[in-house]
C-alpha cells in the first residue's frame, strides 16, 4: 500500500485497507517468516531450540507474554525485537489521542473528528519503531502513570466539568494502543498497581476516577521478571499471573561455545584495540570458564544469578588491560595472558551478589578464587593430574619441573611485563615447554599453555603461588616452608 498517496479517511477506505489487531498482525507476519525460513529474533543466541520456539508458539496463539529468568538473559532485548514482526507502517487518525485506527476509532476526540470531517478526516502513518512502549516497574509507579487521571488544567482551559470524559489525561497504557507495551521487573510493581491491569488484560476496559470507559485497547503486553523467589523485593500477584497467557522461562548459555559467541557479539571492542590485541581461543575459553565458576560458586547468591554482562565487560577489560601494557612498552601487538585476568577483577566484583560467606572472604578474594577455579578446570581438561595414581607410579611428566623448583628456583610473572620479559621468564622453567607440546602439539599459544601449567600445578598443590597485587611468584612449597622455619630458628 502506497502510504504517500493516502492522506484522508476516504482514500483509506477506497484503498481496500483492512484493520487488524496487533496480535493478528504479528501472527500473520510471523507465519510469513516461518514459511520463508526467515530468522526471527536475530542476534539472540543460544535460545534457538528453547526460548524462541516458545515465543513463536505464544505469538501464534495471540498471547500476552511473561518472561521469567535471572538477570542478563536477554529478556528485554527479545521484547524489543518483537517490533520486527509488526507491519512497517500503519495508518492512524491525525489529531486523535490514542493512535486510533481510522476504521475502528476508540477515543472521544477520534469520534468527534470523524463526525466533523467525515471522509476528509486526515490520516497519518506511524512506523513500527513508534509502536513500542517500555516502562521499568518501580515502587513509585502509580495508577495515574499507567492508566491515567483527571487533568484539572485541561478542565479549566476547556471550561469543562469534571464529569466530562474529555478532562481525562490518559496514562502510558492507553497511549500504547495498537503497540507493544513492556513492563520490566513486574514484581517491583506494587500489588495495588498490578490490580489495575486486570481488566485491561481481560476485558479491555479501564476506569479513571469514577469514569467507566469502554476502551477496547489493542495492545500486546510483554512482562519481564526474575523468578518469584528471587529476593524479598516482591512478587507477581496470582490473579495477574493467571491472566498472562504464556509464561516463558529464559536461561543462561548451555555450553561454552554459545557463551563465547555471545560475548564476542556483544563486547564493545574498538577497531584499534582489535589491531593491537590478540585474544586467543584458549583465553576466550578461560574467560567463560570463570563465568561458569561464578554461577556454580557457593560464595555467590545463585538466586541473583550471574549476568552475561559479566563476560562481556570482562572481555572489554581484558582488551584494555593488554592495550595498556602495549602502550607502556611501546609494543605494536601483544597476546592476552592469564596474568591479564587480574585486569577483569573490577568486572567480576561489580556483577555478583555475595552470600554471607562470600562477604567474609571479600569481593576481591572471591574474584581471585573464581579465576583460579576457571584455570584449574581448564588444566584438568588438557593436562594430566599430577596427583593421579598414574602420574605417581609411571613416568611423571612434571618431574623435571618439580626438581627445578625444589632446588630453590622461583619464577615471577608480572602482568605489566613486556612480551620478551614474559616469554623469557616462562622459558627459564626446564621441561615446561615440553609438557605443553606433549599435551597440545602444534599449538599457536604455547606461552599461554605454559602459564596455565604453572597455574594448574599451583592449584593442585604441587608448587606454591604467591599473589602480590599484579605480581605472581611461583616457588616450591617445601623450600618456602624451610625458609620460614630457618627464619624462625634464627630468632630464637
Amino acid at each position: 500500500m502506497d502510504k504517500s498517496k493516502i492522506k484522508t479517511l476516504g482514500e483509506l477506505k477506497a484503498s481496500g485497507y483492512k484493520s487488524l489487531s496487533i496480535k493478528d498482525e504479528i501472527r500473520n507476519n510471523l507465519i510469513e517468516k516461518l514459511r520463508s525460513k526467515t530468522k526471527t529474533f536475530d542476534g539472540i543466541l543460544g535460545f534457538e531450540n528453547t526460548v524462541i520456539p516458545d515465543i513463536q508458539r505464544a505469538l501464534l496463539s495471540r498471547h500476552n507474554i511473561l518472561f521469567l529468568g535471572l538477570r542478563g538473559q536477554a529478556k528485554t532485548r527479545i521484547a524489543r525485537l518483537t517490533t520486527d514482526l509488526l507491519n512497517e507502517y500503519i495508518p492512524v487518525l491525525e489529531g486523535a489521542e490514542l493512535n486510533d485506527d481510522p476504521l475502528n476509532p476508540i477515543s472521544r476526540n477520534a469520534f468527534d473528528l470523524i463526525e466533523e470531517l467525515g471522509d476528509k478526516a486526515p490520516i497519518g502513518w506511524i512506523h513500527r519503531s513508534e509502536r513500542y512502549v517500555e516502562k521499568l516497574a518501580t515502587p513509585d509507579v502509580s495508577v495515574a502513570d499507567l492508566i491515567g487521571d483527571v487533568d484539572p488544567i485541561k478542565a479549566a482551559s476547556l471550561k469543562l466539568p469534571y464529569s466530562d470524559e474529555r478532562v481525562i489525561h490518559f496514562g502510558l497504557v492507553p497511549r500504547a494502543h495498537r503497540s507493544i507495551f513492556v513492563i520490566n521487573e513486574l514484581p517491583d510493581l506494587q500489588p495495588r498497581i498490578q490490580v489495575s491491569l486486570f481488566n485491561i488484560l481481560q476485558e479491555g476496559d479501564i476506569q479513571i476516577r469514577g469514569f467507566k470507559l469502554r476502551l477496547p485497547l489493542d495492545i500486546l503486553f510483554v512482562f519481564t521478571a526474575n523468578p518469584e523467589d528471587y529476593t524479598n523485593r516482591g512478587s507477581i500477584i496470582t490473579p495477574l499471573k493467571d491472566r498472562i497467557e504464556s509464561q516463558i522461562l529464559t536461561h543462561y548459555p548451555i555450553d561454552l561455545a554459545i557463551a563465547k559467541e555471545i560475548t564476542k557479539q556483544e563486547a564493545n571492542i574498538k577497531e584499534e584495540q582489535g589491531k593491537v590485541v590478540r585474544v586467543s581461543e584458549p583465553i576466550r575459553d578461560l574467560l567463560e570458564q570463570v563465568v561458569y565458576a561464578a554461577r556454580s560458586s557457593e560464595l555467590i547468591d545463585d538466586k541473583s544469578g550471574v549476568s552475561a554482562r559479566l563476560s562481556i565487560t570482562a572481555m572489554e577489560n581484558l582488551y584494555s588491560t593488554v592495550e595498556r601494557r602495549t602502550i607502556l612498552h611501546g609494543e605494536s601487538k601483544s597476546d592476552a595472558r592469564i596474568t591479564d585476568f587480574w585486569g577483569i577483577i573490577p568486572a567480576i566484583t561489580g556483577k555478583v551478589e555475595l552470600v554471607y560467606e562470600g562477604e567474609q572472604e571479600g569481593p576481591y578474594n572471591v574474584a581471585i578464587g573464581l579465576i583460579q577455579d576457571g584455570i584449574e578446570q581448564m588444566f584438568d581438561e588438557n593436562f594430566e593430574d599430577p596427583n593421579s595414581k598414574d602420574a605417581q607410579e609411571n613416568d611423571d611428566p612434571y618431574e623435571v619441573l618439580k626438581l627445578w623448583f625444589s632446588d630453590g628456583n622461583t619464577i615471577m610473572l608480572n602482568n605489566e611485563d613486556s612480551n620478551k620479559t614474559y616469554q623469557d621468564n616462562l622459558m627459564k622453567v626446564p621441561g615446561l615447554r615440553g609438557i605443553v607440546l606433549h599435551a597440545i602439539p602444534d599449538s599457536e599459544d604455547v606461552y599461554f599453555w605454559m602459564e596455565l601449567v604453572l597455574q594448574g600445578l599451583a592449584a593442585k598443590g604441587v608448587i606454591q603461588l604467591q599473589i602480590d597485587n599484579n605480581k605472581l611468584t611461583f616457588n616450591d612449597i617445601l623450600s618456602q616452608n624451610l625458609d620460614e622455619f630457618n627464619l624462625d630458628f634464627e630468632d630464637l
